[in-house]
């Protein structure tokens, strides 16, 4: 039996047209349709900004402007709570242009962003202003600066914010603002934000939470001093400007991080006891429920260095002292991403955690001693998302992957392991988004070959209320476009395994004509491209090839995700290795197919994926014929601690799994033809990952084609940017392959 099998999930509906139609009579997809004058053709629409409200059955959306409450049994508009064109700040008559809102948890104040700029990939600063429901007064949050992560305390009765490094509390009642530290500095310390390198890879920019009777804030300290600057030059001016920031690389110094807890009506402040280790991390801190009489814990979760041992720490807020209630460990290493489900249970009585020790993403409950009270779901798949846990009815909804690791489906199972239910019909790709109360649910769907649409469903009898979204007007346009649909795969390899990959052909395919091949590949640990979901990020970029000729193609690797710890783990402390033997054997078998020309194949990516195909160029130089390598890592050297040492331990204590599988070591096996691509203000991927590949291609005497993209970040975009980036792309794709 062969293992080339495709499995087409739905039929193409008004989306797709077979592939029989004559394909003269549909629109080609334009480079212009997608990054250029016409932009935006097939941008889907979504339902936006939900904030579910505690009483009286509504939730509230952000519209054009506006914040617009809706009952959620009729669907009908019930109030605008907010108009940016007609709410006037207090004493100015100016009006505010809104990024984003937050209601407070009494629902009697807003707080509105404006004039939002950001920072990084997670951080920003803007200008707040809290809107009373009530009064209709609208007033600025501070007068002395931009802040960030302005958050409502539980009370609403005042605002917490970081600027400049430092913690602030604003009392919205008498408009004072009192000033938590005093020690922030660029480059030196942080208070209750993260630095560039959690932000980054621990998913985090806010480092401060609110206790649940507004006491207390309890706030990360990141003291930078010893972590190495890295210098970025931006262009423009006269002469060029340095923008230096803190950049751990892996081996390097990281940020020395505590956790201190203030009171905020005595101004007492109490360091967490997290231990005598310092080279430590601590990613996450919340509170668990206060009940009756009795305080709130702080919870922090702390990781060692080499991230292969998680504690789970409860920490008395008035004196600082810790107990260590649960220890994750691996031989490999332990992602925050497995355990981030945490959930307190409302009635002090335990919480539920996520760990994958039995191979794959569980959900489990624990008492509050950290005593396993038992293994709530279990089997040869994923809970890719713990999603709530409705106490009333002892509930916990998920996503999973048992059907299969390409879709992700809704399922409720009760605390006891009992009544496990799929509440979701359709194959595809669900997020959901539940009421606080767990009553109604949204469901944002999509499949391979189907745009989003977003419903409204009824808990208690999983009924479908009503569609908020259905992208019909998408549908009916890319009915008059020639789109060639994805067709997914599975690819055998020495191994003995199978790797899942989606393949796009020509409207017009001919089984008995050779077509060349373009593989797409990011690969990276954890990751996932093969997936029954809509793609908006370079589908439509395929489509202008596919429409000259050429077969698009993507397989994931060994160390991808959603197929259980083994298969994501084998590739720990020899990134590149196994990620690059399973491209090359991809590339191989697929040049086996009789309508794949063997002599034209070539490879892309970008970040991880722009590392991997720098490898298949030169460990695979003889299989691909031409290669982009889009803001690659050439050298894990030269990146940042947290995410490498996670998968390749520090440098000191394995240089040959940095060394081994690096381009930079490799550049003399370079054969075909190489584009290689890069921003020069990627705070990310540094620039200097490329610098050292061309400077490592030059000594091995290797042609090759570079392009730089000047303070373009790792996204590379801005105006023109990725149109001109995306023509680049393809004028070289037709040209070398």
């Amino acid at each position: 039996m062969t293992h080339f099998r495709f499995s087409v999930f739905l039929a193409y509906c008004l989306v797709f047209v077979s592939a029989n139609l004559a394909a003269q009579s549909l629109k080609p997809v334009t480079l212009d349709d997608i990054w250029g004058r016409t932009a935006g053709v097939f941008s889907q629409r979504t339902v936006q900004g939900v904030n579910w409200m505690k009483a009286g059955g509504q939730y509230t959306t952000q519209t054009d402007g506006r914040i617009i409450q809706y009952s959620i049994t009729t669907g009908l508009p019930t109030d605008t709570l907010f108009d940016q064109r007609t709410a006037k700040v207090t004493g100015s008559g100016q009006t505010v242009v809104m990024d984003g809102y937050a209601l407070s948890a009494d629902e009697r104040k807003l707080l509105i962003t404006t004039a939002e700029e950001p920072i990084y990939r997670r951080s920003s600063r803007a200008e707040f202003y809290v809107y009373d429901l009530a009064t209709g007064q609208l007033k600025a949050l501070s007068s002395n600066g931009k802040q960030q992560y302005a958050t409502f305390s539980p009370d609403g009765k005042r605002v917490a914010f970081v600027r400049d490094n430092n913690l602030f509390v604003s009392d919205l009642l008498t408009a004072k603002e009192t000033q938590l530290t005093t020690d922030g500095k660029r480059n030196a310390i942080i208070n209750g934000a993260a630095d560039w390198v959690y932000e980054e890879e621990f998913s985090m920019a806010r480092a401060f939470e609110w206790s649940p009777d507004s006491r207390r804030v309890a706030w990360i300290r990141f003291d930078e001093t010893r972590v190495p600057e890295y210098n970025m030059q931006t262009w423009g001016k006269l002469y060029p400007a340095d923008y230096r920031y803190k950049y751990p690389k892996a081996g390097e110094a990281n940020s020395t991080v505590s956790v201190l807890i203030a009171d905020i009506s005595t101004g007492k402040k109490v360091l967490a006891q997290t231990g005598s280790e310092t080279d430590i991390y601590l990613p996450r801190i919340g509170w668990t429920p206060a009940v009756g009489t009795g305080q709130s814990l702080l919870s922090v979760r702390k990781l060692n260095r080499l991230q292969n041992r998680m504690d789970l720490l409860h920490v008395n807020a008035a004196t600082g002292q810790s107990v260590t209630v649960l220890t994750e460990t691996s031989p490999t290493y332990v992602d925050l991403e497995f355990t981030d489900d945490l959930t307190y249970l409302t009635d002090g009585k335990g919480f539920i955690w996520t760990s994958e020790r039995d191979g794959f993403k569980h959900v489990y409950r624990y008492d509050m001693t950290g005593k396993l009270i038992r293994q709530i779901t279990k089997g040869a798949f994923e809970v890719s998302n713990l999603l709530g846990v409705d106490e009333k009815t002892q509930t916990a909804y998920y996503l999973s992957t048992e059907d299969s690791p390409l879709e992700r489906q809704l399922y409720s199972i009760k605390l006891d392991g009992s009544g496990k239910r799929k509440l979701t019909d359709k194959p595809g790709t669900y997020t959901v988004n539940f009421s606080p109360d767990f009553q109604y649910f949204l469901t944002y769907h999509t499949a391979v070959n189907q745009p989003q649409t977003v419903a409204l469903r009824q808990t208690t009898d999983n009924r479908e209320l009503r569609v908020l979204e259905t992208n019909n007007a998408l549908r009916q346009r890319l009915a008059g476009y020639a789109i060639a649909p994805k067709q997914f795969m599975t690819v055998p390899i020495p191994s003995g395994e199978t790797l899942n990959g989606w393949m796009i052909r020509p409207m017009d395919f001919d089984s008995t004509k050779r077509y060349p091949m373009l593989m797409f590949v990011y690969g990276g640990p954890g990751s996932q491209q093969v997936l029954n979901s809509w793609d908006s990020r370079d589908f439509f970029w395929y489509q202008t090839l596919v429409q000259r000729g050429y077969i698009i193609a993507c397989v994931d690797n060994r160390g991808t995700g959603s197929r259980g710890n083994a298969f994501r783990t084998s590739t720990y402390a020899q990134l590149g290795k196994l990620e690059t033997q399973d491209q090359i054997a991809a590339a191989q078998y697929l040049k086996t197919l009789p309508w794949v020309d063997p002599t034209r194949v070539g490879i892309w990516g970008w970040s991880y994926g722009g590392y991997m195909s720098a490898l298949c160029m030169t460990l695979g130089a003889d299989v691909f014929k031409a290669g982009i390598s889009v803001a690659p890592v050439t050298n894990w050297r030269f990146y940042d601690s947290i995410y490498t040492e996670r998968y390749l331990k520090r440098p000191q204590e394995n240089a040959g799994g940095y060394d081994d599988n690096s381009p930079v070591t490799h550049a003399s096996k370079l054969k075909g033809k190489f584009l290689l691509i890069h921003g020069t203000g990627d705070d990310n991927v540094h620039f200097q990952n490329s610098v050292e590949f061309e400077d490592a291609l030059i000594k091995a005497n290797k042609q090759f084609r570079s392009f730089y993209y000047p303070n373009r970040n790792h996204g590379i975009y801005g105006g023109n940017t990725r149109l001109h980036l995306y023509q680049m792309m393809t004028d070289f794709v037709v040209e070398n392959l």
